[in-house]
């Protein structure tokens, strides 16, 4: 089978607009959770969020472009534009039929369905904009970014919660692995911090009510009470290593395996025991041709709830075996918070930089040890190792489950 490589990089998140910027940011360990300044929310319980800082997409795109787009379209151009720059990318020398998108969002443009429904409640619903349909869609990112680049392969969008991006980038490594496509530029964006956003979650008891930025998003700590919303967007171009070795691209690292499950359970709960999420993890592993023992890091999904922490934890447990006390785990969403569908693509660019710089991210804001949480957790600063290979997982409501592996670029070997 075809090796896969990456050979460029975007993000634009809460702790920074660009990879370097975030990248810098989460060696540092520092927490990008804030109060919410989108709206008024004294009242509420909830009052914190991860928001971007310092957003300024006139640098990418026109004012005209921009309101036909909702924020999430927004957010994934401007990191596909960074990744598809990074990666030296020239279309015209590309056969367009071999160079696809996968993009993902869980929830999509939901800015502008709530902004469209107030207005059509307000004026009459044959008032809305005619552009409400377009800009609400989910696929809508991944066909602004092919229609952007020229990209005229594979375009789809796979909408599963929080795995999304997860599944976009595991589909684009088959597609690649498999003969299909050459090269695809792939991730998730998201742009949910809204009142419905938040209130929807809130009603769910599903994010912190903490007061205190540094003591919300803190997974594995026996004091979590829910995830913290963020937003952005994460991009990464995965490209056929023998074409990538042929235009001079330089390369992060491989993608090496990738297995996705469903708990087949519950819409919002992870199934307990974590069986499911160990089976996947294991078949990526298998995918990949290693055992547990190649794997030195785990980006977890570690959303900082009371069930998912657990129930992560005993999915580990499961699938590396006695190996599980010694990998090495941390949650990058304790600075990020919870991209929901673009969680995975941010967590993905991450862990490529783990594996190319030999970092280990830490779970900062780490104080209180959880019994049912007993991994070896990298918390409150970052180390540096040796990471042949390294695991990231996404699991999501609807029981979705992905994990992809990361292996060191060894050149021709």
């Amino acid at each position: 089978m075809r090796r896969v490589v990456i050979t460029g990089l975007g993000a634009l998140t809460p702790v920074g607009n660009c990879v370097d910027e975030m990248w810098e940011v989460i060696c540092q360990g520092k927490c990008g959770i804030a109060p919410i300044t989108r709206f008024e929310t004294e009242g509420n319980k909830v009052t914190l969020a991860a928001e971007l800082k310092n957003f300024d997409p006139s640098s990418v795109l026109e004012p005209a472009q921009i309101r036909k787009m909702d924020m999430y379209t927004v957010y994934a151009i401007l990191a596909a534009t960074e990744a598809f720059s990074d990666a030296g990318i020239f279309m015209e020398k590309e056969d367009a039929y071999r160079c696809g998108v996968i993009f993902s969002s869980g929830i999509g443009g939901l800015e502008t369905f709530q902004k469209e429904c107030e207005r059509g409640a307000g004026k009459g619903f044959e008032r809305v904009s005619p552009y409400f349909i377009p800009l609400t869609i989910v696929n809508m990112a991944a066909g602004n970014i092919a229609i952007r680049f020229g990209m005229k392969g594979i375009c789809t969008c796979p909408v599963t919660a929080c795995a999304s991006s997860t599944n976009a980038l595991g589909d684009a490594f088959r597609q690649i692995r498999d003969g299909y496509q050459d090269m695809i530029l792939c991730g998730g964006s998201e742009a949910s911090i809204t009142p419905l956003g938040i209130g929807g979650f809130a009603s769910m008891k599903a994010l912190s009510t903490s007061k205190n930025p540094m003591r919300a998003s803190i997974p594995f700590d026996k004091e979590r009470n829910g995830f913290v919303m963020g937003e952005g967007a994460g991009a990464l171009v995965l490209e056929e290593y023998e074409h990538a070795k042929q235009r001079g691209a330089k390369i992060y690292c491989e993608v090496s395996g990738y297995g996705t499950t469903c708990d087949a359970n519950h819409i919002t709960a992870p199934l307990a025991d974590g069986s499911a999420a160990a089976k996947c993890m294991s078949l990526a592993m298998t995918d990949a041709g290693i055992g547990p023992e190649d794997i030195i890091y785990i980006n977890a999904h570690g959303t900082s709830t009371g069930l998912n922490d657990k129930s992560e934890t005993l999915a580990i447990r499961k699938a590396f075996g006695d190996h599980a006390k010694k990998v090495a785990v941390s949650s990058t969403k304790s600075m990020t918070g919870h991209l929901l569908g673009a969680s995975g693509a941010i967590e993905a660019v991450i862990t490529a930089l783990s594996v190319k710089e030999d970092v280990i991210p830490p779970t900062v804001n780490y104080r209180v040890p959880d019994e049912e949480c007993d991994l070896n957790l990298v918390v409150n600063q970052m180390q540096k190792k040796t990471i042949g290979y390294a695991m990231s997982n996404s699991l999501g409501f609807g029981g979705h489950n992905a994990s992809v592996i990361f292996k060191k670029f060894m050149g021709g070997l």
